[in-house]
């Protein structure tokens, strides 16, 4: 059976799905409160509770995950997250909720994890890189559509958002006997799982593409928490005209995904990342300065261009320079990062925020975008090396006769 734009699409819909899971309830949070007899800041558990237990378990299934044929992880993991979801409707008192959150969480770790190694497994060279910006728009549309949808399902009432998780149990269905399975062979059985990891990292390249990871996150929550905290104090905006203004950079992040294998080919992936980070770091340092609603779209145009790129190249990076004996458990702890700057992210810039104000907030991270690309600029040497020892002749093998092309628009 040849990998089809179908399955490719399958790819995606997991994707949108896993970044749905903490961006469906953000809107509906507000109106949770009473119903579930709790205060505004005990409800903010039903967020953290989710990325804390999604950061853990993407590492624990890490640990094996380059042993297991893919379908046997990502089906369990699409049932529990529709599962729990669906439970969760039934559920009417917070503790309750918050285990089923931490439940979800471990079926989002795998989904994410799964979505990026199974495009690892099938597509080669600049093939993976157009395949993980569709993956990338997928997360894109689910950061803007997914607070559109939980807005609108709260309308009928506060745990109608609930069921929106539930749609993933027809679709492990589908995936149970439409997705191809997808496999590295192994030459031994002397596997040792996530410790595996270790001797990876010891390449700076990628060490540094994981830390990537976590920047570009903790970067995106910098603006995604605060900037509906600057509209309002400077605008007077509602969380519903905030949500609109976020939806700007969701837009640019779609466009730039869908534009990011035509600039690889021009230029290097490192210099793409370094690029993208510039413009986050230029976009955020700018706010505190922005005196119109016009200026502040703007810097939301030119922040989700850069994220789209840094975002998309820097996780087509790690699968390319990963080894593929151990790819499964570096793009765990690569994406482990990811929810674990979305964790601190708030945690650090709320300490800035009880010592100063929100331009300080976002001039520090705005200064840290900047020097992260300066550090990715000079950092150029060493991924432009020619000996590539992880993607010359790099060999997988597959169940089936994978199409090496399916989606080249060549």
């Amino acid at each position: 059976m040849e990998f089809k734009r179908t399955h490719l699409l399958m790819l995606c819909v997991t994707a949108f799905f896993a970044m749905a899971g903490s961006a469906i309830l953000a809107p509906v949070l507000p109106e949770m409160v009473a119903p579930l007899n709790t205060t505004s800041h005990e409800i903010g558990l039903m967020i953290s509770v989710y990325t804390i237990s999604t950061a853990i378990f993407t590492l624990v299934i890490g640990h094996f995950i380059d042993r297991v044929n893919r379908k046997r992880i990502l089906v369990p993991c699409l049932v529990l997250y529709g599962l729990m979801g669906l439970i969760s409707y039934f559920v009417s008192d917070l503790q309750s909720l918050l285990i089923m959150r931490f439940i979800q969480g471990i079926g989002v770790a795998g989904m994410m994890s799964l979505s990026m190694l199974i495009i690892g497994d099938v597509y080669k060279g600049h093939d993976s890189l157009h395949a993980m910006s569709r993956v990338s728009m997928a997360i894109a549309i689910g950061t803007v559509s997914a607070p559109l949808i939980g807005g609108g399902l709260a309308i009928l009432g506060w745990n109608y958002p609930f069921l929106f998780y539930a749609l993933s149990l027809p679709f492990a269905v589908l995936v149970i006997f439409f997705l191809p399975e997808t496999s590295v062979k192994k030459e031994n059985d002397s596997h040792k799982g996530i410790i595996n990891v270790l001797p990876a990292l010891r390449d700076l390249r990628i060490l540094y593409t994981v830390f990537l990871s976590f920047a570009i996150f903790f970067l995106l929550f910098s603006v995604v928490i605060y900037m509906p905290f600057m509209l309002k104090a400077t605008f007077a905006y509602t969380a519903k005209q905030a949500g609109y203004v976020l939806a700007f950079q969701g837009m640019a992040v779609i466009i730039m995904a869908s534009r990011v294998k035509v600039l690889v080919a021009k230029y290097s992936m490192i210099q793409v990342i370094t690029a993208g980070f510039a413009l986050v770091g230029l976009a955020i340092l700018s706010i505190p300065f922005a005196n119109s609603i016009v200026t502040v779209l703007l810097l939301m145009l030119i922040f989700g261009a850069g994220y789209g790129l840094a975002q998309t190249t820097n996780d087509a990076q790690i699968i390319r320079i990963s080894p593929p004996e151990s790819r499964g458990g570096v793009l765990s702890m690569h994406n482990t990062m990811k929810y674990t700057g979305q964790s601190l992210s708030p945690i650090v810039l709320g300490v800035v925020l009880l010592h100063s104000n929100l331009d300080t907030v976002f001039m520090i991270s705005g200064i840290l975008g900047l020097l992260i690309a300066l550090t990715t600029y000079l950092m150029k040497g060493q991924f432009e090396r020619t000996d590539d020892v992880h993607v010359k002749n790099t060999k997988i093998s597959l169940p089936y006769s994978a199409c090496p092309e399916p989606l080249d628009d060549r």
